[in-house]
């Protein structure tokens, strides 16, 4: 009896790692073994950054906070332990977009915490 080698599925393999390939230089997007490698280091980084991606969007609206509580005489510890003292649940995203985009909003908000 012959050999099967299902050459279908291989070639649909090949085929979708090339097609995750697109657009990378030289033959990293089209020599099959090149790109196997650039695409699995590729998917590594993206699973690495989505958490990265999180802590930094905590960070940048940690300063933002801060810097909009500054404004009223307030550092970032004083005024977020007094948020919570006060029962007031906004989370950090909401916060600094008040604080950003709706200073009268946010003014309210540190009126309310003092």
């Amino acid at each position: 009896m012959p050999r099967s080698v299902n050459s279908v599925a291989s070639r649909a393999r090949r085929k979708k790692i090339l097609k995750q390939a697109k657009g990378y230089f030289g033959r990293r997007k089209n020599v099959y073994t090149v790109a196997k490698n650039a695409v699995e280091k590729g998917m590594l980084y993206s699973y690495r950054d989505r958490k990265n991606n999180k802590r930094n969007f905590r960070g940048l609206w940690i300063q933002r906070i801060n810097a909009g509580a500054r404004q009223f005489g307030m550092s970032y510890s004083q005024f977020m332990g007094k948020v919570k003292a006060n029962n007031i649940e906004l989370n950090r995203k909401v916060l600094a977009d008040l604080a950003m985009n709706h200073p009268e909003a946010f003014k309210a908000v540190v009126d309310k915490v003092k």
